[in-house]
C-alpha cells in the first residue's frame, strides 16, 4: 500500500460557465489557471503557486441535460481503482463511471457512499503526477484546508469509509441539538470532519474548504464576485475560522482561514 492510499489529492469543479468560475476563483482564493487541450474540451488546471492544485471543465452534457447544478467533486487516491470501485459496490456504494484511463494523467472513477455522498477514485499515470497527492499545510492559502461529509447517518459512514481507506477517528464534538460532528485522520493526519446531515439539506454531500489569508476579506470578494455567502464567516472549534459559499454559478464551496494572530 501506498503512502498515498485513501488521501484526497485532487479537487475538481464542474461548471457551466468555466470563463466565469475562472475569473471568479482567481479572484476569491488567489488560483492561477492554466488551460489545456483533453480529448475534444478544455481542462483548466487552478494552481497555488507552482503547486497544481484543483481542476475545472464544463458539466458533460449528459448531467447538464438532467439538470445537473454546478459541483466540486473529490478525488481519493486509491492504489488499484479498478479494485477500490469494485469494493465500494460490495460495501452498498454505487459506481456512476466505470474506472478508465485519462491518457497521460491516470486512472479514474466516479462512485457513491450508500447515501449518495459522490466522490471519485483515482491513481496517478507515472510518478511525474505523483505530486498531486503530497499536498500541503492544511494553512498553505490556496490549498485544501478541511474535507467535510453531510453524511446520511455518521456511523454507518464512517464505517463505509473507514473500511476502504482505513480513516480512523480523531476528536468527535458534541453539536448539541446537531449531533456529533466526527473528525476523521488518515496515518495520523486530520482529514475533515463528518456529522450526519441536518433534515434541512436535501440529500448527503461532501464539501471542500479552500485556505485563505483573511477570511472577511475572502467574504467580501465572494459577494463582490456574484457569489453568496450562506454561512458565516464564523470561528469553529481550535480558532480557525470559515465561511460556506456558493459561486455564481451555484457550486458550494466553503472558505478556511487560520487563526488570528
Amino acid at each position: 500500500m501506498s503512502s498515498f492510499e485513501g488521501k484526497f489529492v485532487w479537487y475538481e469543479l464542474m461548471t457551466s460557465d468555466t470563463s466565469a468560475a475562472k475569473a471568479f476563483y482567481s479572484d476569491v482564493v488567489g488560483w492561477s489557471a492554466a488551460d489545456n487541450d483533453m480529448a475534444g474540451f478544455t481542462y483548466t488546471v487552478l494552481s497555488a503557486d507552482d503547486a497544481m492544485v484543483a481542476g475545472l471543465m464544463e458539466m458533460p452534457e449528459g448531467p447538464a441535460n438532467a439538470g445537473a447544478s454546478p459541483v466540486w467533486i473529490g478525488y481519493i487516491w486509491a492504489d488499484d481503482v479498478d479494485a477500490m470501485a469494485e469494493r465500494v459496490k460490495a460495501a452498498g456504494g454505487a459506481i456512476h463511471r466505470p474506472p478508465e484511463d485519462i491518457p497521460g494523467v491516470g486512472r479514474f472513477a466516479v462512485v457513491a457512499d450508500p447515501h449518495g455522498a459522490v466522490f471519485c477514485l483515482f491513481r496517478a499515470a507515472s510518478s511525474e503526477t505523483d505530486d498531486l497527492a503530497a499536498g500541503a499545510s492544511p494553512v498553505t492559502p490556496g490549498h485544501a484546508g478541511w474535507r467535510e461529509l453531510m453524511a446520511g447517518d455518521l456511523n454507518e459512514a464512517f464505517a463505509f469509509y473507514s473500511g476502504l481507506f482505513g480513516w480512523e477517528k480523531a476528536e468527535a464534538v458534541d453539536m448539541g441539538d446537531m449531533g456529533i460532528y466526527q473528525l476523521f485522520s488518515k496515518d495520523g493526519v486530520t482529514l475533515g470532519g463528518m456529522m450526519t446531515k441536518p433534515p434541512v439539506v436535501p440529500q448527503p454531500y461532501w464539501g471542500y474548504y479552500f485556505t485563505v489569508e483573511d477570511i472577511n476579506a475572502a467574504a467580501d470578494r465572494v459577494k463582490a464576485g456574484g457569489g453568496t455567502v450562506v454561512n458565516g464567516p464564523m470561528e469553529v472549534p481550535g480558532g480557525a475560522w470559515i465561511v460556506q459559499c456558493t459561486d455564481p454559478q451555484g457550486a458550494f464551496f466553503a472558505l478556511t482561514a487560520p487563526p488570528a494572530g
